[in-house]
């Protein structure tokens, strides 16, 4: 089956969404809102004939509704805005609430006649006084933990200008710079949800990082870091939740430019060997401390140019609003084209440039006050031009150009969205969305006649000339065509019965995505030479000849391998479920959420054949608010929930779609100096009844990575459990007084299940998709074609309980936006500590990222590599401070700053099992430290040798808006991280290079924080 067919071609689920709708009306439902909308609620005295109006100021939307008997009101899945509240009495105005401001997903208290308005002190609402004063400042319908960042927040702050960037400014989100995405609650970057208008734009291969959008089009940024309802779905970290600017009756444009000047860019921090030697590059450099990678000069500018436009085509009906830019950056860098050791080969300078045009388009039709449709699109592409040298660190310059690299990533998004108020019980919503995002890869000098060639210094035969035809820098070919789509719709229902809201839907997404790579070269393989003794090479796969028993070359212990390596697949993900959520108001203080979630998921190979499929993974919420006081000055509030994620699409490209990876072993007489193509070559011989052979290809495969799609039941577990976390909050909020707000959270996360893959040896040499920390049943293809299914307690797995905990204490002080100016300040003291770090492992970063294998971790591997796991995860920072705030000095002047400081991810030391006999892994990545065989030679427990440095980052800013040029021009400066502190984030932990020598980056520093920069803008509104 082509897995790129149509995508109706499986069901949705009706019966599913059958059993939700007859849950749903069989239950009781208040305030329940989309993740999107809001909703405005609250009391009045209660009276014949009372209503409440609310009008939209920018857009003239308006509804109606009357008060119940119970002196309560609500209007919910408001699109976000300024809205009036009027209280009536027949046709009399009462009273008026102006400015009422709502946010993203968000209830805003609205009352009128007291504190509570209970019916038992009703007064005559025709003599009513309602003395004007701010409205509450504590959401007391909310059950779940949130930071709402507006579009004038986000203006007025100085941070990058980056949805991530934004996020970590709330509590409990950390950076991982190994993935360049926040890690939310100790869970792993890949965990997290992000959306925009209500679609998810996570990326679909991997789930680590999302689509963007132009930054001046944020209206307001929701950054949900716990206990969201039953709405929100496949997130085990937080939910980064956008929702972009619309137009309004104003007529409304702007012009603006952003610059980053080189010249006012601190210098990046060169980076040092912690041991002795250069590997032999450079004589000069070979002792302690002395030069590793030369980054001083890796030095770039940044500019923005963008203007939007937005108004009503027909007022009060049909509203517009577009925005564009284009963003560049240019810049030159010194890198290392490797991990390893740095050699006059592996060295260049690169001269480079992005190019980033983003665009938003949204329209807003109010067909009536009572029908209200919504279009978006968005586009998110990247360029990259790449012109690549050789470099001479004797000189520290570069000489003639050796390549280069053009790849252009991203597309088009294009959601819709209905929203009904079909009665003032009755409202129901649809929202549909696609997006295709392309990736594009062309290597200059890439000649596909040639094969790639790697021979290092010391595994070149004397009086051989080892050349190659191949000229690109590049060991890796993209495949062509690669590119991910997705498509998902939603459907939400709100049915108001009394003190009930209650509130169920369905929502669906299909991810495709044809990705993969292969070796430089038609050939999809590459040569590389090696010395060694008489030994065999790795009599553990079953090559059991030495290079001069195959004669050649292999008399003087030089030979060469042909290393086969193919990724391509077209593989696809399914997701659904279905949600109920009452939140019932049992009276005028208390506030309780019941919802529950059932989630599927399915994943399918490059055949189309499900490998994994999940149904009823059942996750209950449940919610209490309190307002302590009834006047929303204060409330208590707990939740608890069970959070369920998928598997991404990346996790199918390897074994599960029929990779190929395998090397053969030869030796040889000669190489052709012009091809670099070995001559004479001479198998070295195998052992005929090695399970690790390769029929295709007659090489040996570690992974059994030959490249046939195997059998889909045969690749994982029988019903396999899907990732899923519970998670338990208590937290208070009080307004103190009418200029400050403080509060206080307690959370505990722990990781229920996970999926990964186990390559145990009872497993008979295969990589298995599993549960670990559990017994799992396999089913095995027999040479027949029967199945053998066969059952594997933990015991038998030799691997041990699943375990990722974490706990955290948050507190915040606030003062809302008055006297000038506004400030918020949180502190978050926490504890992230397991085996795992979930889907990723970061662990594995030394220097060029972490493993991008989602859910197809090298943890669970072995059970040699699960010795001394458990300890302080790479998500682990004891105390976060993050501070943030302007001051509106005068009208024309305001000034802005933001403090994030953070404790130091845990730091390992890692080196060889005691024994060889492993198995897969002959490498530097088992929890021991030191040498084996060797003084000082132990157990190294995860996280056990200290940590990297607090990070500190304090940006500042400051904005001139000329009364003159009537407020309309504003000019500000933004400095981003005043102090320079360029902190590395992490270290290079592993200790040895082989099983007798020290490795001479161990300790090597890694990742630093970005040095200090200024950001210019110009902006002109009218």
């Amino acid at each position: 089956m082509n897995s790129f067919a149509a995508f109706a071609k499986r069901p949705w689920g009706r019966s599913s969404l059958a059993l939700a709708v007859a849950l749903a009306f069989s239950s009781t439902g208040a305030l329940a809102q989309s993740n999107i909308t809001g909703s405005i609620f609250g009391q009045v005295a209660a009276q014949t004939g009372t209503t409440v109006e609310i009008k939209n100021l920018d857009t003239g939307l308006s509804r109606t509704v009357t008060v119940d008997q119970s002196g309560r009101y609500r209007f919910s899945s408001l699109p976000t805005g300024r809205y009036t509240v009027t209280l009536k009495n027949g046709d009399a105005t009462v009273s008026t609430r102006d400015n009422v401001e709502l946010s993203i997903a968000g209830g805003t208290e609205v009352s009128f006649g007291g504190a509570s308005a209970s019916a038992q002190n009703a007064q005559n609402l025709e003599g009513v006084s309602v003395v004007a004063s701010a409205l509450p400042a504590i959401d007391v319908s909310s059950v779940d933990t949130r930071t709402v960042l507006t579009s004038e927040q986000l203006s007025k702050l100085p941070i990058a200008r980056d949805i991530g960037a934004a996020a970590l400014l709330a509590p409990s989100v950390v950076a991982n710079s190994s993935y360049g995405a926040p890690s939310f609650g100790g869970s792993a970057s890949s965990e997290n949800a992000y959306y925009i208008n209500g679609y998810a734009v996570t990326n679909p291969l991997t789930s680590i990082g999302f689509s963007t959008l132009p930054f001046d089009a944020i209206d307001q940024q929701q950054v949900l870091t716990g206990g969201y309802g039953a709405e929100f779905g496949r997130s085990t970290g937080g939910v980064v939740n956008v929702v972009t600017k619309r137009g309004s009756n104003q007529l409304k444009g702007g012009i603006y430019t952003i610059w980053e000047p080189e010249g006012t860019r601190a210098n990046p921090r060169n980076n040092y060997f912690p041991n002795t030697g250069f590997y032999g590059q450079n004589t000069t450099q070979n002792t302690d401390g002395k030069l590793y990678q030369y980054n001083n000069r890796n030095q770039y500018w940044k500019s923005t140019v963008g203007a939007y436009i937005s108004g009503a085509l027909i007022k009060d009906k049909l509203f517009f609003y577009l925005n564009g830019e284009m963003n560049r950056r240019e810049g030159a860098s010194v890198m290392s084209f490797s991990n390893s050791a740095v050699s006059a080969s592996r060295i260049g300078y690169n001269d480079y440039s992005y190019e980033m045009p983003r665009w938003t388009a949204k329209l807003d039709w109010n067909i009536t006050d009572n029908h209200i449709v919504e279009l978006t699109g968005v586009s998110d592409k990247t360029e990259y031009t790449s012109e690549r040298y050789a470099y001479d660190y004797k000189t520290l310059s570069h000489g003639k150009r050796n390549g280069g690299v053009y790849t252009k990533d991203g597309g088009d998004l294009y959601i819709a969205k209905y929203t009904g108020y079909i009665t003032d019980d009755l409202t129901i919503s649809a929202l549909y969305g696609t997006q295709k995002i392309d990736h594009v890869q062309k290597n200059d000098g890439y000649d596909p006649a040639c094969p790639y060639i790697s021979a290092g210094a010391t595994a070149q035969a004397p009086g051989q000339v080892y050349g190659t035809c191949q000229t690109a820098v590049t060991q890796y070919i993209q495949q062509e065509g690669a590119n991910d789509k997705t498509k998902g719709w939603r459907l939400d229902i709100e049915y108001r019965i009394g003190d009930h809201d209650i509130r169920f839907g369905y929502d669906a997404q299909n991810a495709k995505s044809y990705t993969g790579r292969r070796l430089a070269g038609d050939y999809g393989w590459y040569y590389g030479w090696q010395a060694n003794a008489n030994a065999p090479i790795d009599a553990s796969l079953g090559v059991i000849g030495s290079p001069a028993s195959a004669g050649g070359l292999g008399a003087n212990g030089y030979f060469v391998y042909k290393y086969y390596s193919t990724q391509r697949a077209g593989v696809e993900t399914d997701q659904a479920a279905q949600f109920i959520e009452d939140r019932w108001q049992i009276n005028d203080r208390w506030l309780l959420t019941v919802g529950l979630r059932n989630e599927q998921f399915t994943n399918y190979n490059k055949n189309g054949d499900a490998y994994i499929k999940q149904r009823h993974q059942l996750a209950p919420r449940l919610g209490v608010s309190w307002d302590v006081f009834g006047d929303s000055t204060m409330k208590l509030f707990a939740n608890a929930g069970r959070y369920h994620l998928a598997v991404p699409n990346n996790a199918a490209v390897r074994s599960v779609s029929g990779s190929l990876i395998s090397s053969e072993y030869f030796t040889y007489t000669s190489v052709d100096p012009a091809t670099g193509i070995p001559q004479g070559l001479v198998k070295i011989a195998m052992d005929p009844t090695s399970k690790y052979i390769c029929p295709n290809t007659g090489g040996v495969s570690s992974n059994l990575e030959c490249g046939d799609a195997p059998d889909p039941r045969t690749v994982a577990a029988k019903n396999l459990r899907a990732h899923f976390q519970d998670e338990y909050i208590l937290g208070m909020e009080q307004q103190i007084n009418t200029e400050y707000n403080w509060g206080v959270k307690g959370t505990y996360r722990k990781l229920m299940s996970a999926i990964d893959d186990t390559c145990t040896q009872v497993l008979g040499g295969k990589c298995l998709t599993f549960n670990p920390g559990r017994g799992n049943t396999f089913d095995f293809l027999q040479p027949d074609g029967s199945i053998v299914t066969k059952h594997y307690t933990k015991e038998e797995l030799g691997l041990p309980d699943l375990k990722r905990k974490y706990y955290a204490i948050d507190l915040y002080l606030e003062h809302p936006f008055a006297d000038k100016w506004y400030g918020r300040v949180a502190y978050t003291y926490s504890r992230n500590w397991g085996n795992t770090e979930g889907q990723l492992a970061s662990d594995l970063d030394t220097g060029t990222g972490g493993q991008t294998d989602v859910s197809r971790t090298q943890d669970w591997d072995l059970p040699q590599l699960m010795v001394g796991s458990n300890g302080l995860l790479p998500n682990h920072r004891a105390h976060q401070l993050k501070a943030y705030g302007y001051y509106q000095l005068t009208e024309e002047w305001r000034f802005g700053a933001t403090v994030i400081a953070a404790s130091g991810r845990p730091k390992n030391c890692t080196s060889y099992y005691p024994t060889a006999d492993a198995g897969l892994y002959n490498s530097s990545t088992y929890w021991f430290c030191g040498l084996p065989g060797k003084p000082g030679y132990e157990i190294s427990p995860r996280g056990s040798h200290g940590s990297a440095p607090w990070t500190y980052q304090l940006n500042l800013n400051a904005a001139y808006t000329p009364g003159w040029m009537d407020h309309k021009l504003t000019l500000q400066i933004d400095a981003i991280n005043v102090l320079n502190r360029q902190t590395p984030t992490m270290y290079n932990y592993r200790y040895a290079s082989n099983r007798t020598t020290v490795n001479q980056l161990y300790g090597r520093e890694l990742n630093y924080t970005e040095p200090r920069y200024f950001r210019l803008t110009a902006r002109y509104d009218f």
